[in-house]
């Protein structure tokens, strides 16, 4: 049986540690994710705005990059795009929006719902085909741990390590 040692979170079967895997998992899914968001005429960028839209819609530009982990310049080229499909909708430069005058809150249009729902059932089936191996309460607390993981690595006053 194969045992991840602590120090180094390394598989002492195979010598992979932990974070490798983890890329190496990032890498495979965002290619995956690619390919069958592709039917729905959606990037991953794409699909990603649209699913936070989905949620939390009249976010701004700025608000949408944090939450779809791209930069602001990215956001408003993927907000271009889906304008464009007509997946969303922004008030025209100038429009008053609130809270500040330069900020365009996006929203989903009726065919934005529609798509990134029929893209969601695509995603929801390659999780279930990725974690097949894990139980509801699996895949709940290995969600906690990655995203704790991943506040701990924002929030860090660490400086980088210089190699």
């Amino acid at each position: 049986m194969s045992t991840i040692t602590a120090a180094g979170a390394q598989d002492e079967d195979t010598g992979q540690r932990l974070i490798y895997a983890i890329g190496r998992f990032h890498t495979a899914l965002r290619h995956e994710l690619g390919v069958r968001l592709r039917d729905q005429d959606l990037t991953v960028p794409e699909f990603t705005a649209l699913s936070v839209l989905r949620l939390r819609s009249g976010l701004s530009n700025a608000q949408l990059a944090r939450r779809s982990f791209v930069t602001p310049q990215a956001m408003n080229q993927v907000l271009a795009s889906l304008e464009a499909k007509e997946l969303v909708t922004r008030p025209a430069p100038g429009e008053q929006a609130r809270g500040h005058h330069r900020a365009r809150g996006a929203k989903l249009t009726a065919k934005g719902r529609r798509r990134v729902e029929r893209a969601q059932v695509l995603v929801d089936a390659l999780e279930d085909q990725a974690f097949a191996a894990l139980s509801v309460e699996e895949r709940r607390a290995l969600t906690g741990v990655l995203g704790e993981a991943a506040q701990r690595i924002a929030t860090s006053d660490e400086p980088a390590a210089d190699g």
